[in-house]
């Protein structure tokens, strides 16, 4: 395996890809957004870029942005390990802000959260001016208020550093990427996918199944009950002209909510307590997301997660009952009651726990990483994992850092821990909500579940990549049939379609000498100035 030869670069550090020689070279010239999926090495390009700005200009420093601070300390690693330079110096919030500044002595490479870094800029003790190039880890959060957007001005407006911009996804539509494209400043544009002719020959190939599985018929009767539990509400909002139509959608009913909230605070400035109809609607929109929330509970996740949900809605002693939760628990008291002594379970927790197993029984060096969205899915599944007691066969719970009651988050150290056991192969399987979807550095995994598809592109992208890196992966998708998984499952697919097209237009676009945003808003010059 050929591998990269730089003054910078420690040798065998790096293997030589002909496409991610060719996109840092290019980033290296021009501000550049670079768009490939997980697993193909936007890190390994960005370190290239990296050595190269040391070498060129050895008396500034480099800025590295991530957004988590699991991300910093794995970007503020992977430079130690692979490249010559200065210690990187990793800032976070940990750090207060008088001894981030003493720590800031030109050249180094400052690897941080935009937060950081755009306090600092607010105060004035960050110096820009003395950096040749920033990168902007996952860049598709460069729009609205996200600190990368004032700390991309705050360049533009001042040193004018390099920018490399990186993500597996900018988002699903055009306008999207022209708002990262705009906010970053950004001037060339270099888009793979696993398909692109320069990078097939490095591919193990990911192999994508969607398992569909039949409601059996009490998950159905609980679904059945629920939707009449949010009928009623809907019914409610729409007899208080709230509401217009027959359909009351989980969209529908988020914008009735914003128009509420919106006239609570009319009412408020103006002295008013509001009506009593309007406080009725308060009500019945809030029941109806619970309800909402309980029925896809009951679709997609399993029944011990519904019985935590509504065990969850009991105020504890002394605490105060709200209407809409006092509605709820009414609406759903026939749910609670067929789930008293309920000795059945949603199908996708045995299908799960059987995949799992097949995989690590099979496989003595395989990695299984198990997505999704609700903690309490993960602890179930954890569970009977290791009711399996099989040596084959070790999970590991793996969540965000945010403690909610007894729902226990795990430490930033905790994180890092399981991540080098399951490196490690001390554990074989993370069972994880979406912390494990972004970035993190997690090599060799063989197999990935999705435990209930999701809408959204990036994270759909994110996850999948997680397999198929250092040899042939899997990704199993569990699709319960007549819910909306199955909606989910076909706007997933659609929207990535769709996403891949437009990033094609654009491609093309700046191939033929056009520029997102128009030539007269370009904003960063060509090449950094040569003095130093």
């Amino acid at each position: 395996m050929p591998t990269v030869v730089h003054p910078r670069i420690r040798p065998g550090a790096i293997e030589d890809r002909e496409y991610q020689a060719t996109i840092a070279d290019a980033a290296f010239r021009q501000n550049t957004l670079v768009v490939l999926p997980t697993g193909l090495g936007k890190t390994t390009i960005a370190l290239r870029v990296i050595a190269e700005s040391l070498l060129q200009y050895p008396t500034r420093s480099v800025l590295i942005l991530a957004p988590t601070r699991p991300l910093v300390l794995q970007h503020g690693a992977s430079v130690a390990k692979t490249l010559f330079a200065p210690d990187p110096i990793v800032l976070t919030g940990a750090i207060p802000p008088e001894r981030r500044a003493l720590l800031l002595h030109p050249p180094q490479v400052v690897v941080a959260t935009p937060q950081v870094i755009g306090n600092d800029l607010a105060s004035g003790t960050f110096p820009l001016d003395t950096f040749s190039l920033i990168v902007f880890d996952e860049a598709h959060r460069g729009v609205g208020i996200y600190p990368y957007v004032a700390i991309a001005k705050a360049n533009q407006d001042g040193p004018r550093a390099r920018v490399l911009a990186m993500t597996a996804s900018p988002g699903g539509s055009e306008s999207r990427i022209r708002e990262v494209w705009t906010n970053l400043g950004i001037e060339r544009f270099e888009y793979r996918t696993e398909h692109s002719p320069d990078v097939v020959p490095y591919l193990h190939g990911i192999d994508v199944e969607t398992v569909l599985l039949p409601l059996p018929p009490e998950v159905q009767r609980l679904a059945i009950e629920l939707r009449a539990a949010v009928q009623h509400q809907i019914d409610a909002l729409r007899k208080l002209d709230w509401l217009q139509g027959s359909e009351g959608n989980r969209r529908v009913l988020l914008e009735v909510g914003a128009r509420l909230r919106h006239q609570i605070q009319d009412e408020r400035a103006r002295g008013n307590p509001g009506s009593a109809a309007m406080w009725q609607a308060v009500t019945a929109q809030s029941a109806a997301m619970k309800g909402m929330h309980a029925l896809e509970l009951a679709e997609s996740q399993g029944v011990d997660a519904l019985r935590e949900f509504l065990d969850r809605q009991t105020p504890k002693a002394g605490q105060r009952m709200t209407p809409a939760t006092r509605t709820f628990l009414a609406e759903v008291a026939g749910v609670r009651r067929l789930l008293d002594g309920a000795h059945f379970e949603h199908p996708k927790v045995a299908r799960a726990v059987a995949i799992v197993a097949e995989e690590l029984r099979a496989h003595a060096t395989a990695r299984v990483i198990v997505f999704s969205q609700y903690r309490d899915t993960v602890d179930r599944l954890v569970g009977e994992l290791e009711a399996l007691h099989d040596p084959a066969i070790r999970p590991a719970r793996f969540v965000g850092q945010a403690t909610h009651g007894d729902d226990l988050g795990l430490s930033q150290k905790e994180q890092g821990g399981v991540l080098d056991r399951f490196r490690a192969g001390a554990v074989n399987c993370l069972i994880a909500t979406s912390v494990a979807e972004e970035g993190l550095d997690i090599p060799a995994t063989d197999l990935v579940v999705f435990y209930e598809p999701i809408p959204d592109v990036v994270r759909t992208i994110q996850r999948r990549g997680r397999t198929g890196r250092a040899r042939a992966g899997r990704a199993i998708v569990l699709v319960a049939q007549g819910t909306r998984d199955e909606s989910m499952q076909r706007g997933a697919s659609a929207r990535e379609r769709r996403m891949h097209e437009m990033l094609e237009r654009v491609q093309a676009s700046v191939s033929r000498g056009s520029t997102l945003p128009p030539p007269e808003r370009r904003l960063f010059q060509t090449r950094l100035p040569e003095s130093d």
